[in-house]
């Protein structure tokens, strides 16, 4: 064999492996003897010598060499040929071959290994011989790859491991193995060839032996040879592993990475992988937190859907380390900047994160977890983190997080401390969670519920509290702006609130990035009072702050915001005063509050000085008009109110009210007025003198009003300036208006009583009907404030007046309630024969931005151009006929869009003169107007005229939203009702017209809590409900003594009603003539017991209703308790709960519930016997009862710890509803009077439409029901047509052909809904792998069948009625029933081989409809009803996918009968065939229509499709 040359090279000099043999070998010899006396000889020292029998270690140089390995390189280690596949076969044949060679080889290798140095040559990668190569490997490793002696030299490998187990390194230094580099280390050598071998020849053994070794290995040896387990051994012996290694991991527990990494590499078998990761979760508690993200990792990137909610439950359950504690968070709070925790936490989230998004499949099993959590103790801290780290990682869960997020907060499962704590105290809290936490803010912040709008507040403050640094709290504030910008009335009140709190906790940290939400000023005309009034106080904190800090630019702001409300305040619109006033009176409330004593000066003045000053400006700024000066002085008393200003600022406001007295009061002679002159022609006279001679002044009303007088600007800010003069006087005499008290019964300087008769109304000149009219209007809430004021001193509670004064109080105030019922009936009367714009006495802004500009845009033109009214009215009726056809311009104006003031001066014909602004009268343009109502009195002048003051005043109602508004205690008077003190006679029905004034002005308050949807859409018409800043929860808790007088009264009016009971007739007057009203000519103002109890019993009907709905009141439990304790029979009875299994305890909110439920049962029983209308009011509010049930029910079953529903029978609801159903029926089945029920359903079935919706979703079965009534009722209505009987009304009198309609409507949708719901119920049953029972699947079948026959009846009907309007209704419920009937054809399908016969039916019912559609569909068109033809498109669409769905079933299933498509004939309605096609559906159509009328099943021997 030839040799191969290499270059020698100097610092590593090679011995070619086949030259000179002979001595090769005997100098490797000699060395190999030679080396364990001295390790410095070198080989080539020996003397050749030759030997008759080579030694072992010869041997194995030999077999080495011979295999192409030269073994000797003394400065270096061996060198390995390039064909390392060929050497190690050369080996293994020798080898395997040849046992006493074998046995030599061995000896030698041992006898070679046993020095370190040569030991660490062999360990090392070694260079190949040739070119070109790129793998290095050790000859150890090669020599392990030979099979036959692989496992002796595993075995003497894993011996000489224990002897390097203290080594030190080989340069002399000290220390343990694991601080050597990597090639000195024999231990870890050694180790290193064991990994990644391709086969083992005795995997047990090895391994045996190897976790020997491992048992005695020192700490750091013991990690490595762990981890390297499954490199090692591969996937042999899992079960000796597993055993040994949990055996370990029981004695030291700081192996767990180590020992996780090797369970983690290696192919477990499912048992043992459900062992490993039991003994993972036991290792939560013990294991050192700084292996726990180690520990996480492998637990879930182990799971499976088999153990995963499992695996997130131990570790929701298992880990504490999540946060601060309480105290640990204070301390933090305290000590800024000082970490709380380790940095091992951002590490535990991180593992969390990355497991997450490898997995998604965790993120659904930990929503699922999260979900099934139901009470507040199971939730912690972690429960925040995993929802956000899920939000990050799971794009498509983003929604499902937010819901669940919300969901728990609203439930109480997690509170705000929690939060807190979840991001207090980790060290370096990473940034990239501060977008997850702000999209979970802003979510929570654009919801409607209180509580979610809370939750969201605190974490914006808690996220701007924690990241300290500059962008993101710059973050913070824009997300927060994005709200205030959202237009959304909640959202930005919510986002307004958290910035308020932030200015307020750290403003200091706000000045310097205020230049980022100064923007907010530049739009503070799209904001509502409430959010200017937040605004302001952010702005104005900030700027107090920086000046008491000095910080430079906190004088910028201060001076901007100056600045704005200077140009406010002096702007000529009133919308920007308003602003500029809610600006200075915030600035005021902060620098003059005797709370804020601290405050440094804001100038060289005082702050007190300061605040006089800018009142002083404020106030001359809004002297010229009467409404700013009406806004300027509600701002001063809201201020008052909330605030305890300085006495300087009380002694200026005092300063302002001195003048009442000489302006609107004038001094009386033995109760008459000292001189009578006439007022433009107008007789002036006393009007309700309280006080009789004895009273000492008189208000002025007429005189002012008079406009030569050029004071009538005057008597519009009469009332506030009242209101002004209360609440100084109650701040200065200690709650108490004592000094005051002559105005609540001193008389009215009005028009004399005798004007407003027909005969002398009708001379009246129109002058001198406004005059009299708008005297009416300032005496109306001249007596509205006087009751708001002195209401005060008679509320329970009140202790600032002896007993006798509140007694003669509260005798003046039943006096003036009277009062105010007489003028506002009369003005209302007066209104209704000379409409009049009314001045506004209470102006507010809280407008929908587009109304309030265009009727501010009206009055500016009008008040500048009077002849202009004309054109802008009919250019506002063009541009309403331009995008509204005629008959939805009715439809919108009648039913939807509440008056403008617009609508109110076209139909009142009042035209305001160019002096309107200033003299705040109102002219008519028309003199046709007035010259038919002249006409009209001059004809019925004798005639005498009656009020009914229980009459809705429809007139003055259209303009209530300019009147003062009655305050909440106003209602207090209700429980001051309770004798009749000075009456003629002990009737109670004496203070029933009072009653009901107060009762409706609650259902105002009411209705604003909780508006409709019509309500809604009219906002620039809302009435101010007077609740003057007032919580929901303080307002109900005013009620709650009012509870039982609703009671009282409610039975009152139902005995009136249901007895006839003989009322005194004359004690309305009796108490009208004592509450000194003036007695009128020909005109008397009366009120008749029976209307009045009609409308006493509707309000309090609907003002209990919307209590019930209010969820403020469901939230708490003490005022509803009472609410329903108030409405209990006088006796309980059994018999009512004989159908109930668990009969309801007393004292239990059910109990109450059914109580309630029982005494409204029993009004309705009576209700029937003399009133439709209000036996329907009564069902109504029945059904209310059970809407709030459920509600209450549907809350959070746990609320702050506490079970609310505790003891509260869910069987209540069904047993409820099944009373409500025979509720409806009976009052369906109840026969009255014809001509009222025809009269009032013709106009509007409103009401039989709700009572059949009741009936039909209540009752035992919706579709028997509906079935009985479509086949048995309906056609009762069309043999009664030709009849002249009534018999044909003896099941259902409300069905009459006026009806009609209403109960066709209603029973097409209740069909369609009942469908709708078999098909939830059919798509829930075929969720389990098991499949529905026979008789389940028998019940479904024959309940779509019964809801195929309703529908098949109801458009049959069309075939007997003309009427367009049921035509339409019939094409398109017809259309709707296919598309739900379709989604059932997956489930016919599959039941059709079992159930054929019935599946075919159904579809041969439902073809006779679609028959009959096609027909109204083909004479509609020919007849252009666009009413059916604009819903044609659709239906036809529907039609065509029941065909191809008829068709794929037939296929598809052996049914055994035939399906064709043939040429539709054309027929009528009563199926007669059209002898010629007078039109074409289309021309496309012209030759085959495809319609499914035209689809033909029926059974034939063969299943096939031939069209015809």
């Amino acid at each position: 064999m030839l040799s191969r040359r290499r270059p020698a090279k100097s610092n590593n000099p090679f011995v070619p492996p086949f030259a000179q043999p002979n001595n090769l070998t005997a100098n490797g010899a000699a060395a190999a003897q030679c080396e364990p006396a001295s390790s410095n000889v070198s080989p080539e020292a020996g003397e050749a010598t030759l030997s008759p029998s080579p030694t072992p270690l010869e041997k194995m140089v030999s077999v080495l060499a011979d295999a192409g390995c030269t073994l000797i390189n003394a400065a270096g280690p061996p060198s390995l040929p390039s064909n390392i596949y060929n050497f190690r076969q050369r080996l293994d044949g020798v080898l395997a071959v040849d046992s006493s060679l074998r046995s030599q080889f061995l000896k030698g290798f041992s006898h070679y290994i046993s020095s370190t140095s040569n030991l660490r040559r062999i360990l090392l990668p070694c260079d190949h011989d040739g070119f070109g190569s790129v793998q290095r490997q050790s000859l150890v490793q090669l020599l392990l790859l030979v099979k036959s002696i692989q496992q002796d030299l595993l075995d003497m490998l894993l011996e000489k491991l224990p002897e390097y187990f203290d080594m030190e390194p080989l340069d002399g230094g000290c220390g343990l193995s694991s601080s050597m580099p990597f090639d000195e280390d024999i231990a870890r050598l050694i180790l290193n060839q064991f990994r990644w071998l391709d086969f083992l020849v005795d995997s047990e053994a090895f391994a045996e032996k190897l976790l020997q070794i491992l048992s005695i290995s020192p700490h750091h040896l013991k990690k490595e040879i762990i981890g390297s387990l499954a490199e090692m051994i591969g996937d042999h012996n899992n079960k000796s592993l597993f055993n040994s290694l949990e055996q370990m991991l029981q004695e030291d527990s700081s192996i767990i990475v180590p020992v996780l990494d090797s369970f983690s590499n290696l192919n477990l078998d499912d048992l043992l992988q459900d062992q490993v990761i039991m003994i993972a979760l036991s290792c939560i508690r013990t294991i050192e937190i700084g292996h726990m993200p180690y520990l996480l990792r492998f637990l879930l990137l182990s799971a499976k859907e088999s153990n995963a909610r499992r695996i997130i439950s131990q570790i929701r359950e298992q880990l504490k380390f999540f946060g601060a504690s309480q105290a640990r968070t204070s301390q933090h709070n305290k000590l800024k900047g000082k970490s709380v925790i380790d940095n091992t936490e951002a590490s535990i989230l991180d593992a969390l994160r990355s497991s997450l998004r490898f997995k998604n499949m965790l993120c659904l099993e930990l929503l699922k977890e999260l979900k099934s959590l139901e009470e507040p103790r199971d939730h912690k801290v972690i429960d925040i983190w995993l929802l956000a780290l899920v939000f990050m990682s799971c794009e498509s869960l983003q929604k499902s997080v937010e819901k669940l997020f919300k969901k728990k907060i609203l439930e109480g499962c997690i509170q705000d401390h929690m939060f807190e704590n979840c991001i207090h105290g980790i060290k370096d809290l990473p940034k990239d969670y501060l977008p997850t936490f702000l999209s979970l803010s802003a979510y929570l912040l654009a919801c409607k519920e209180q509580r979610a709008q809370e939750f969201g507040i605190h974490m914006y403050t808690c996220l701007f509290e924690e990241f300290s640094d500059a962008y993101s709290r710059q973050e913070v504030l824009g997300a927060l702006l994005t709200h205030v910008g959202s237009g959304i009335c909640y959202e930005v009140t919510a986002a307004l609130d958290a910035m308020v709190n932030l200015s307020s906790k750290k403003s200091q940290e706000m000045i310097s990035l205020s230049s980022h939400i100064t923007g907010i000023l530049d739009y503070l005309e799209r904001f509502s009072i409430e959010s200017l009034h937040k605004v302001y106080e952010v702005f104005i904190r900030l700027a107090v702050s920086a000046q008491s800090s000095s910080q430079p630019c906190g004088f910028s702001i201060a001076n901007e915001l100056l600045m704005i409300l200077r140009k406010q305040i002096n702007n000529s619109d009133l919308m920007y005063k308003k602003m500029g006033l809610i600006g200075t009176f915030k600035i005021v409330s902060h620098i003059a509050d005797t709370n804020n004593n601290s405050l440094p000066p804001l100038s060289q003045r005082s702050n007190y000085e300061e605040a006089v000053e800018l009142l002083k400006v404020s106030l001359d700024s809004c002297k010229q008009l009467p409404l700013p000066l009406i806004l300027f002085y509600e701002e001063l008393i809201s201020t008052l109110r909330s605030k305890t200003l300085h006495p300087s600022i009380i002694e200026w406001v005092s300063k302002q009210v001195g003048e009442f007295e000489s302006i609107y009061l004038s001094d009386l002679d033995n109760g008459n007025l000292i001189g009578q002159d006439l007022s433009y022609g107008l007789e002036g006279k006393l009007w309700m003198n309280l006080d009789g001679d004895i009273s000492p002044i008189c208000l002025n009303i007429l005189p002012l009003v008079s406009p030569s007088s050029r004071s009538s600007s005057a008597l519009q800010v009469l009332p506030i300036k009242f209101v002004l003069l209360s609440v100084v006087e109650r701040l200065t005499n200690q709650g108490s208006l004592g000094g005051i008290d002559a105005l609540l019964g001193c008389p009215i300087h009005l028009p004399s009583s005798k004007l407003f008769s027909q005969h002398s109304w009708q001379f009246l000149t129109v002058k001198q009907k406004q005059i009299a009219i708008l005297s009416l209007h300032y005496a109306a809430n001249w007596m509205r404030e006087l009751l708001n004021a002195f209401s005060t001193q008679v509320v329970e509670g009140s202790d600032t007046i002896s007993q006798a004064t509140k007694g003669d109080i509260i005798f003046k105030l039943l006096k003036r309630l009277r009062n105010l019922v007489f003028v506002e009936c009369l003005l209302d009367n007066c209104l209704k024969q000379h409409p009049v714009i009314l001045p506004e006495l209470y102006p507010h802004l809280e407008q929908s931005r587009i109304i309030e500009l265009d009727c501010m845009g009206d009055l500016e033109k009008m008040s500048q151009h009077p002849k202009a009214i004309e054109s802008i009215l009919q250019k506002k009726k063009r541009k309403r006929q331009k995008f509204i056809s005629p008959s939805a311009n009715t439809n919108i104006e009648e039913k939807l869009r509440q008056p403008t003031i617009v609508d109110i001066w076209k139909k009142a014909g009042a035209i305001p003169s160019q002096e309107a602004s200033r003299d705040d009268l109102s002219t008519v343009s028309s003199r046709a107007i007035q010259s038919e109502s002249a006409g009209y009195h001059l004809d019925n002048s004798d005639v005498p005229q009656t009020i009914e003051t229980s009459a809705p005043a429809k007139c003055l109602e259209a303009q209530r939203s300019k009147f003062r508004p009655l305050l909440v205690d106003c209602l207090s008077i209700l429980a001051c009702l309770k004798n009749n003190q000075g009456s003629c006679c002990a009737d109670p029905s004496a203070e029933l017209p009072i009653y009901l004034y107060l009762l409706r002005d609650l259902h105002k308050k009411l209705d604003h809590l909780s508006p409709t949807r019509k309500q809604n859409l009219a906002r620039g018409s809302n009435v101010p409900a007077g609740f003057m800043g007032m919580k929901v929860n303080d307002f109900l808790r005013k009620l709650r003594p009012l509870f039982p007088y609703l009671r009282k009264n409610f039975d009152r009016a139902v005995r009136i009603l249901s007895e006839g009971a003989e009322t005194c007739q004359e004690h309305w007057i009796y108490q009208s003539n004592l509450a000194a009203n003036p007695e009128i000519i020909n005109t008397s103002i009366s009120a008749s017991p029976a209307l009045t109890s009609t409308a006493i019993f509707k309000e309090t009907l609907l003002c209990f209703g919307k209590m019930l709905n209010l969820p403020d009141l469901l939230k708490e439990k003490t005022i509803l308790s009472d609410l329903l304790q108030a409405f209990q029979p006088l006796e309980m009875s059994g018999c009512f709960f004989q159908e109930m299994r668990l009969i309801p305890s007393p004292g239990n909110m059910d109990y109450l519930y059914s109580g309630a439920y029982i005494f409204l049962g029993g009004v309705f029983d009576v209700a029937t016997n003399f009133s439709f209308t209000l036996a329907s009011e009564v069902l109504l509010t029945l059904e209310v009862m059970v809407t709030s049930i459920r509600v209450f029910l549907n809350r959070s079953p746990c609320e702050n710890g506490k079970d609310t529903c505790a003891g509260f029978s869910k069987e209540i609801i069904p047993f409820l509803c099944n009373k409500l159903g025979a509720y409806a029926q009976k009052l369906l089945m109840h026969k009255c009077d014809k001509d009222d029920v025809d009269s009032s359903l013709k106009i509007k079935g409103e009401m039989v439409q709700k009572i059949l919706r009741i009936y039909l979703g209540n009752c035992p079965s919706t579709l028997d029901s509906l079935n009985e009534l479509a086949c048995s009722v309906l056609p009762q209505v069309y043999s009664a047509e030709t009849s002249t009987e009534d018999d044909n009304y003896r099941t259902f009198p409300t069905l009459c052909p006026a009806t009609m309609t209403v109960w066709y409507r209603v029973m097409h949708e209740e069909n369609i809904s009942a469908l709708n719901n078999l098909v939830k119920e059919i798509s829930l049953m075929e969720k389990p792998r098991g499949g529905a029972k026979v008789e389940t699947v028998w019940r479904l079948l024959n309940k779509i069948l019964q809801s195929v026959n309703v529908v098949v009846f109801l458009i049959n009907m069309c075939r007997n009625n003309d009427k367009v309007t049921i035509h339409a209704m019939a094409v398109k419920y017809g259309g709707k029933f296919i598309d739900s009937f379709l989604r059932v054809f997956d489930f016919l399908q599959i039941q059709f081989s079992v159930h054929k016969d019935l599946i075919l039916q159904m579809i041969k019912e439902l073809q006779k409809a679609t028959r009959t559609i096609q027909t109204l569909c083909s004479e509609a068109k020919g007849s252009k009803q666009t009413a059916i033809t604009r819903k044609i498109p659709a239906t036809k669409r529907s039609l065509e996918r029941f065909l191809f769905h008829v068709k794929a079933l037939l296929y598809t299933t052996p049914s055994g009968c035939s399906f064709w498509m043939g040429n539709l004939k054309h027929k009528d309605l009563m199926g007669q065939v059209v002898s010629s096609q007078a039109y074409l559906d289309d021309e496309d159509d012209g030759i085959q229509d495809d319609d499914p009328a035209d689809a033909i099943v029926d059974h034939q021997p063969t299943n096939g499709s031939t069209p015809q």
